[in-house]
Formats: C-alpha cells, sequence, structure tokens
C-alpha cells in the first residue's frame, strides 16, 4: 500500500496539484488497504504530494483502519461531529499550504460534498484524478491475482452448485438460494453482484430477473455470478441445456463459443482492446445473430466487478500485462431463450490465463 501511495503522491506532485480527495470506498481500499462501507457517512482519503496522508471516517471505524495496518492520521468522527470542520483543523495544525489545486473523483464525489472540501481548500482550483487512479487499479499485482484466482475458484464452484440443483420443476429463486447458501459456508459474505439463474425465455433476457419460472426440459439454463473475496470481484456466465437440445439451441451455443474463443485469441500484451469485441461481434453478425448481441464483450475486473476499461470497440486502449478482464459474449432470443459464455481473464506475459475454469463445451444437464 505504501508503494500505491508513493506512486500517487508523485503524480500529484509532477501535476502541481496540492491535494487530492479520494471518496469511493474502493480506492480508498487501494490505496490504504482497508475497506469499508460507510452508507451515508463520509469517508476520504488526503493525499499530498510532500506530506503524510490523513484519513477521516465514522469514529466506529477507527480501530479497523488500524488494524488493517493504517499507520498514518485518522480523524475519527462521532454522529454528532462535523467532520468537515475536524479535517480544516487538522490540515491547519499540520500547516499545510494553502490548497490552489484539488484532485477529486469526478464521477464520485457529490456535489454537496464537493461544495463542503472547496470550502475548506478555499475555493481551490479541482482536477480530475479518476483517470489516474484506473491507470494504477487496471495492472494488477502478484498479490492481488492470487486473490483474484480465489475469488473466480469460488465462482466456479458457485456454477457446480446450481448445476447440481437443476431438476425438473425447480424454480429459479430455489437454485439461487442453494447457490448462495453452499457460498455463505466456504465463508463469502457477499456477492459482487445480484445472482442470475434464469430458465427456458428468461434466459433471453441479459439482466433477467430469477423469479419462480420452474425448469422444464429443453430449457436453458442460464447462471451468471460473482463473488466478493479479500476485497476483490469474480464474474463468471455459464449456459445449460436442461434434458434436451434442438438444433437452433445448438447453434446459437455453438456461435457465443466460437465469439468467445475468438476473442481469447487476441488476448496478449499490444493488442487493440476493442479488436476483441469487434472479433466476437464479426462472428456473431456472419451467423446472422447480430441484432441479438446488443452489448459490449466486456468490462475490467477487479475490486469492482465492473471498472475500467471498458471492453467495446470503440476503446483504442491496448492490453498490458496484468490486465484482468470479462470477456462475455452473448445471443439472446426472447422467444426461445439465450446463451452467454464468460470468463475472467489474466492478460499474461505471452498471451492470458483463464482465471475462471468450468469448462464452455455445451453440456446437457440430464
Amino acid at each position: 500500500m505504501q508503494q500505491r501511495l508513493n506512486d500517487f503522491s508523485t503524480y500529484l506532485r509532477q501535476h502541481s496539484i496540492d491535494a487530492a480527495f479520494i471518496n469511493s470506498p474502493e480506492n480508498v481500499f487501494y490505496l490504504t488497504g482497508f475497506l469499508t462501507d460507510p452508507h451515508e457517512r463520509l469517508l476520504g482519503l488526503l493525499v499530498f504530494p510532500d506530506a503524510d496522508p490523513i484519513v477521516v471516517l465514522p469514529g466506529m471505524e477507527a480501530g479497523q483502519i488500524r488494524e488493517a495496518g493504517w499507520s498514518f492520521e485518522v480523524i475519527g468522527y462521532a454522529d454528532h461531529e462535523d467532520p468537515w470542520a475536524l479535517v480544516k483543523k487538522s490540515l491547519n495544525e499540520k500547516g499545510i499550504p494553502p490548497v490552489q489545486k484539488v484532485g477529486i473523483e469526478k464521477q464520485v464525489l457529490t456535489f454537496g460534498r464537493s461544495e463542503s472540501l472547496l470550502q475548506i481548500c478555499d475555493q481551490p482550483q479541482v482536477i480530475d484524478v479518476e483517470d489516474q487512479l484506473n491507470e494504477m487499479r487496471v495492472v494488477k499485482d502478484e498479490h492481488e491475482v492470487s486473490i483474484m484466482r480465489e475469488a473466480a475458484e469460488l465462482a466456479d464452484f458457485g456454477v457446480q452448485v446450481g448445476v447440481e440443483a437443476l431438476e425438473e420443476g425447480i424454480m429459479e429463486m430455489e437454485v439461487l438460494a442453494q447457490i448462495e447458501y453452499e457460498l455463505k459456508k466456504k465463508g463469502v459474505a457477499e456477492m459482487s453482484f445480484s445472482t442470475m439463474v434464469l430458465f427456458g425465455e428468461k434466459s433471453g433476457q441479459p439482466h433477467g430477473n430469477p423469479e419462480d419460472r420452474k425448469l422444464k426440459p429443453g430449457d436453458f439454463v442460464l447462471f451468471d455470478l460473482g463473488v466478493v473475496w479479500k476485497g476483490y470481484t469474480s464474474d463468471i456466465t455459464r449456459t445449460f441445456a436442461f434434458q434436451s437440445i434442438s438444433e437452433e439451441q445448438r447453434q446459437m451455443y455453438e456461435k457465443v463459443r466460437e465469439a468467445l474463443e475468438s476473442s481469447l485469441a487476441l488476448s496478449k500484451p499490444g493488442t487493440r482492446i476493442g479488436d476483441l469485441d469487434q472479433a466476437a461481434r464479426d462472428v456473431i453478425d456472419k451467423a446472422g445473430y447480430g441484432k441479438l448481441f446488443p452489448h459490449r464483450i466486456g468490462h475490467g475486473l477487479g475490486i469492482n466487478v465492473h471498472e475500467f476499461p471498458s471492453m467495446s470497440h470503440l476503446n483504442n486502449g491496448v492490453l498490458k500485462e496484468g490486465m484482468t478482464y470479462t470477456i462475455e459474449p452473448g445471443i439472446y432470443d426472447p422467444s426461445i431463450g439465450g446463451v452467454r459464455l464468460e470468463e475472467d481473464v489474466l492478460i499474461t506475459k505471452d498471451g492470458y490465463e483463464t482465471l475462471t475454469k468450468t469448462p464452455t463445451e455445451l453440456r446437457i444437464i440430464k
């Protein structure tokens, strides 16, 4: 964590930014090693180019950040106190020079909190530092990768539990409950998003909601799930056929799998990110399903389940060793159902590794 703070402080110095106020729990975690959800209360990290950082957070969590290894100043406040006044007092006591430029996360900091920040810093110029934090977070170190491997393994386990629960007449929500129960027993406190278990025609909804739909022979079964593990996320999608499959369903499945493989084949350092999306899109378009593939090929993956970069055909950025992201092509026909296959991918020195290991070959659950 200290190296990350040092690197960020160097960035501030190089760009003549006097202070940065980091507000998102994810970026605070990245720079401090402490992950928390403060709900409506203020959580913030002040970073300076040439002074020690300061954390402000609810007083009830002050001990926890110390336990996480934070050795710098902690401003813990009670609910009846004004945290901004305490921050202002600390800046004065430390002799921090007047802040003429302050860095913020433009997409995160609320209007009300930006007003308070600007007031205690005497109305400085505002600079967006979110892009820099994204660039720092996009390449994972060995420790981060090891945790993400564990998170992906747990996602694979969740799919396995779901498959083993399938039987004619079972409801989507029953299978979902079994998956999350078994993951809780493994120590998973939180899913990385709302788990999807979709049967039949409902699998044709890219972001469908599990309900009381009962499983029938000939249905597609789509699982989309992930876990939060030690502060990092996983995200897997697999689609199965239950008892039987039509030729049309089989063709849809094989084209999605071909699209997945075409994107994976390009996954190596130096590849233009948009080319991964385009490769999959070309396969699906050529097969006549182009209008049934409405979303990008994937998204960055790490502390957030959806993070930088966006893996769309418009992205001119390039893949770098250590990047982690998803590849998830899909075809969705609301009349018969849909197919999506999603891998968690790590860019290696010479190519890629899929962190998710559940096979992608078509499987008919008997």
